[in-house]
């Protein structure tokens, strides 16, 4: 979009309720730069020895996360009754890598929104804005303005449309591309299928071509598209080659090849739908943080994980929260929901030894609530399946 474009877009007027929902984008960024220096796949050597005992955490021997699928924030709860809480439980847990806290959803009778396609979105322009003071202009064109609580949106009636509060800026060009920020976060989404992320140390780079970069100062991931790539986190050194193997650490196993990095969606349209309040907080702990791959004992090495987040419950004299387990949908229904209930047992029993005296229920739901889906178009789709591997702890409003 051209500036000249913009400025007269800036010029026309209009009513807008909403902004867009939280939306997992498989593919939003910044016009990426050729990832020319993106190291080329290492010769194959042809012999195989048996399997590493090293391992990524949370995964198969030769196996390592794929690049991320990017996250916007939720967008419709921007009038939070818990913001206060969410924003004191993360400052107590920014230290722990893989998870965070954030404002949560609930139907009407009053349960917590985890998944069934409503935690992250892909695209749907769902979501809401709305504040009891301040001025609203409608042009009755389907464009407007409104300045609410300090909250100041520009919706052009095309789907494009500005958005700030002093800390978020969104903007929205109506043809699948945007821009958002805040205090710590970038996305750019080109609407072709690449894009860009930045959060602190933590960066993604989608090319749009099925390859993409990670990295967050520790970890490194580059997936080159053709099946092969390659990771480090400090202590395990992985070449996948794509034609089946793969050098751990300088030894070969066998491995799959690398599926590709999904073009990512494009950033949805300004829409205007009744506005939403939060109804609590939802602490989420990422695949890999709590559990070695296809188990459900907390590994030793988590145990400061739980230390901390025992702490926070102490300390905030948290009085009740339910725990949930959520898996992919690789393997059986009942295989996957006796292992997301033993993990979220596993928590609950964790932080009751810590000296937890919250009121603590522990519930799997398996594969039943994904929050991203585990295949698009057919193909499989491992950063979703990722996402989808979870454990999350949700603690009501009246906590």
């Amino acid at each position: 979009m051209t500036s000249s474009t913009r400025t007269a877009q800036l010029g026309r007027r209009g009513l807008i309720l909403g902004l867009t929902a939280a939306v997992v984008l498989t593919g939003c960024a910044a016009e990426p730069a050729s990832p020319s220096s993106t190291p080329s796949a290492a010769p194959k050597p042809s012999a195989t020895a048996e399997p590493s005992a090293h391992t990524v955490p949370g995964y198969d021997v030769g196996q390592f996360p794929p690049v991320p699928l990017f996250v916007l924030p939720d967008l419709s709860l921007l009038d939070t009754s818990a913001s206060a809480f969410t924003i004191e439980v993360n400052e107590a847990l920014a230290d722990l890598p893989g998870v965070t806290a954030t404002p949560a959803h609930c139907d009407a009778g009053g349960s917590v929104i985890s998944g069934n396609g409503t935690a992250y979105l892909y695209g749907d322009g769902s979501g809401a804005f709305t504040g009891p003071d301040g001025t609203v202009q409608n042009f009755g064109d389907g464009s407007g303005t409104s300045t609410i609580n300090g909250v100041t949106i520009q919706n052009f009636g095309d789907g494009s449309g500005n958005y700030t509060d002093g800390t978020v800026t969104i903007q929205n060009f109506g043809d699948g591309s945007g821009n958002y920020s805040d205090a710590t976060k970038t996305v750019q989404i080109f609407g072709d299928g690449s894009g860009n992320y930045t959060d602190g140390a933590e960066t993604i780079q989608n090319f749009g071509d099925g390859s993409g970069n990670y990295t967050d100062g520790t970890v490194t991931i580059q997936n080159f598209g053709d099946g092969s790539g390659n990771y480090t986190d400090g202590e395990i050194t992985i070449q996948n080659f794509g034609d089946g193997t793969a050098r751990v650490d300088g030894e070969m196993v066998e491995a799959d090849p690398l599926p590709q990095v999904p073009r990512l969606g494009s950033f949805p349209p300004l829409g205007a739908l009744a506005p939403l309040e939060s109804c609590g907080t939802t602490l989420t702990f990422e695949d890999g943080v709590l559990f070695d791959f296809d188990r459900s004992g907390i590994r030793a090495d988590a145990a400061a994980t739980l230390d901390a987040v025992a702490q926070v419950f102490t300390t905030l004299d948290i009085a009740q929260a339910q725990v949930s387990g959520h898996t992919d949908s690789i393997g059986s229904d009942d295989y996957n929901q006796k292992l997301s209930e033993a993990r979220a047992e596993s928590v609950v029993a964790g932080l009751e030894q810590r000296g937890v005296t919250t009121a603590l229920t522990a519930e799997g739901f398996g594969e039943t609530r994904p929050v991203a889906p585990n295949e698009l178009n057919g193909a499989d789709n491992p950063a979703g399946r990722q996402l989808n591997r979870r454990v999350e702890i949700f603690i009501p409003a009246t906590f």
